[in-house]
């Protein structure tokens, strides 16, 4: 079942161009995780582009849907702050295990304090 039909022509544009943005953003995100060298580097674009693509969509959905059901559709907020709090927190944990190890192996190459 399909409901892209009964969206008026300025929400499906809206709809759209939010979609297509979201996607670029996390496209970005994972382009800088392939070229980037080192691990301190590589894991902060995947978090900006998860988070802020995520958004973009979210914000794609709550418009789509609520235009449908002529109504406020907010569930998708659940999922942005969801998205927004364990993306950052996975990130942090991720960078001190990297560091702890490293400095534990002695490496040269480890950021400083």
């Amino acid at each position: 079942m399909i409901q892209a039909p009964d969206l008026p022509l300025w929400a499906a544009i809206v709809v759209g161009l939010f979609v297509l943005l979201g996607a670029t953003i996390t496209l970005i995100g994972t382009i800088g995780l392939l070229r980037l060298k080192r691990f301190y580097k590589r894991v902060h674009p995947p978090t900006l582009g998860s988070t802020m693509g995520t958004t973009c969509i979210l914000i794609a959905s709550v418009t789509c849907f609520s235009v449908l059901q002529s109504r406020p559709v907010l569930h998708e907020i659940l999922i942005g702050i969801f998205v927004t709090l364990t993306t950052p927190v996975t990130l942090m944990l991720l960078a001190r295990a990297a560091l702890y190890r490293d400095r534990r192996e002695g490496r040269k190459d480890v950021p400083q304090d």
